[in-house]
């Protein structure tokens, strides 16, 4: 989350007032978190009672992709998924406009992220994760990830000239490798559906007794396969942030617990270090991508790239031994 679209008190007031039957906004607090939308948190009084949402600003996605990443909020909450809640307008219309831009307003979760999570939360979320796959097998739409294999290619053509030779290399040969590997018969027979593809520690909330509250910022969701949204979940909850080598505890932990819920099947087994290594790829060319091509915020901190990069290196090390 971050903050493009600046929006006055009095501003998003009227907007409320006029869109919503909400209450009335006490409070508008920019989010700094994260990198792609603008974000508020929107305290409100209704009936005496205090109350907080979410206002996402959307400043990429065009307004035809966004139904898929807002029904699919709604239609995980209705299947007893902990996820936002998108609210409808006076017209029961979810979708608003808000400065010439594409606007929603969420519930707001409990609790706060685990940045140095244990076994605990990770077998949490990994039950979680599962329960989520499998709630999305009855949700209609279809939407591809739009960062996948193309954008990747796309993404790293903007990216080379920023960066030296070495990482060159890195980079164009894992592209081909998965590129091999999105092609394989094995890839096409891995299951698919609807995924969250970006679970990292900060889109999970947990409440004081450390009960997973829920998961949040689904905009770069997509349909993919399963095993993807897996392997980026792994490779930040799961890892030492400093060396980016898996805890074992933890990686078992959440395997385990997903499993418990839907058993992995042996195509996906086999292509676990593989689709480790394009998680690791797929938020190595995006912070590349981010850092050398930004864009202007008022409160946006770029993610360092040799985080993931470092990662990548790990996962294919640990692949080819």
């Amino acid at each position: 989350m971050a903050v493009y679209t600046s929006i006055s008190f009095e501003e998003a007031q009227n907007w409320l007032s006029r869109t919503f039957d909400l209450g009335q906004l006490t409070n508008l607090t920019g989010i700094s978190g994260g990198i792609e939308n603008t974000n508020y948190f929107l305290d409100v009084t209704q009936d005496k009672l205090r109350k907080q949402y979410v206002l996402t600003i959307f400043e990429r996605l065009a307004q035809e992709q966004l139904p898929f990443y807002l029904n699919l909020m709604a239609h995980l909450s209705s299947h007893g998924i902990k996820v936002p809640t998108p609210y409808p307008n006076h017209n029961g219309v979810i979708l608003q406009s808000l400065a010439n831009k594409p606007a929603v307003i969420v519930s707001k979760l409990e609790g706060s992220s685990r940045l140095n999570p244990q076994v605990a939360h990770c077998a949490q979320v990994g039950d979680m994760l599962a329960k989520m796959h499998l709630a999305g097998k009855s949700y209609p739409s279809i939407q591809e990830n739009l960062r996948s294999l193309p954008w990747w290619k796309s993404a790293t053509q903007e990216i080379l000239p920023f960066i030296d030779h070495t990482k060159q290399e890195i980079l164009k040969a894992e592209l081909d490798t998965q590129n091999q590997f999105f092609n394989s018969s094995t890839f096409s027979r891995l299951p698919s559906g609807a995924c969250h593809c970006d679970l990292f520690r900060d889109n999970v909330l947990f409440k004081d007794n450390d009960e997973l509250s829920g998961f949040f910022d689904f905009y770069f969701a997509g349909t993919d396969k399963w095993l993807f949204d897996i392997a980026v979940t792994a490779n930040d909850w799961c890892i030492d942030l400093e060396s980016g080598v898996f805890d074992q505890a933890r990686l078992e932990a959440l395997l385990k617990s997903y499993e418990q819920v839907r058993p992995l099947t042996s195509d996906e087994k086999n292509s676990w270090s593989l689709m480790l290594r394009a998680a690791a790829l797929r938020f190595w060319i995006s912070r590349l991508w981010d850092f050398y091509i930004p864009r202007n915020a008022q409160l946006l901190t770029p993610h360092d790239p040799t985080h993931f990069e470092t990662i990548l290196r790990l996962r294919i090390k640990d692949d080819t031994n």
